[in-house]
């Protein structure tokens, strides 16, 4: 009963991050870009920091580091390539404008949803290894969900909906990660089997966003001394985050 509180509180707020899209509301876009910027940076660390710091050390703990860990997080980053081009799932974490346009609404939702319910999986797998791995887990899934839900509320919003309709829908398919932890947990003893793959499978999950999706936003801004140091900061604030928690062991 404890893993259940534990997983269904931590989905729970994964999907009311949702509701952070509500800023694009009410801050500029020159305000927005500058936040998104050092949130995204925040992201990159904190997605880092559970990666090597939590998950590839549970994988391997009992054992080496062997080639059954590697190819779980090959196939982490493969799925997630994948979901990405053939769902057109996109981590795009800047507003829309007429410089950065997006299409393809529906499809946004759809592939938001199989993510969300992904992540639900992921954070309710992480439980089912250890209560720490889980917390790790839920707070790396915080950091690149706030910059992501912004980005896919701008997506809606361009796409033709009204923003309150974008928000609902927005938070609608947030919630598939309730459903997703509901699954894993009314199937943890068939999934306790499955969690020495499910773990480097996050892994390679998470490299592939902070790699493939965060990073190359970060690279979009103008390079400067004073940007990619506040960057570099923000990025190794993030990693740190997810090392102090292994003071809670």
């Amino acid at each position: 009963m404890v893993m259940w509180l534990y997983a269904l509180v931590s989905v729970a707020v994964v999907s009311l991050v949702s509701l952070v899209g509500l800023l694009i509301i009410f801050l500029k876009e020159e305000n927005l870009r500058k936040a998104l910027s050092g949130l995204v940076s925040f992201s990159v660390g904190g997605l880092f920091g559970d990666t090597f710091v939590h998950l590839i050390p549970e994988a391997a703990k009992g054992g080496s580091l062997g080639i059954d860990v590697s190819l779980w997080i090959l196939v982490g980053i493969l799925v997630s390539f994948i979901a990405e081009r053939f769902l057109q799932w996109r981590h795009c974490h800047i507003p829309t404008s007429e410089e950065h346009p997006h299409s393809f609404a529906y499809m946004n939702l759809f592939g938001d949803a199989v993510h969300n319910f992904i992540d639900g999986l992921i954070i309710a797998g992480s439980y089912l290894a250890n209560t720490q791995l889980g917390i790790a887990t839920t707070l790396a899934v915080i950091f690149h969900e706030i910059p992501q839900e912004i980005g896919d509320l701008a997506v809606l919003i361009y796409g033709g909906f009204d923003r309150s309709r974008a928000v609902f829908l927005n938070f609608s398919t947030a919630l598939a990660a309730v459903l997703g932890a509901v699954v894993a947990l009314g199937l943890s003893s068939l999934l306790e089997g499955l969690v020495p793959f499910l773990i480097p499978f996050a892994a390679g999950s998470f490299i592939y966003i902070a790699g493939s999706d965060l990073i190359p936003e970060l690279r979009k801004e103008e390079p400067g001394l004073l940007k990619s140091s506040l960057q570099l900061a923000a990025i190794v604030l993030g990693v740190l985050v997810l090392f102090l928690l292994t003071l809670l062991e």
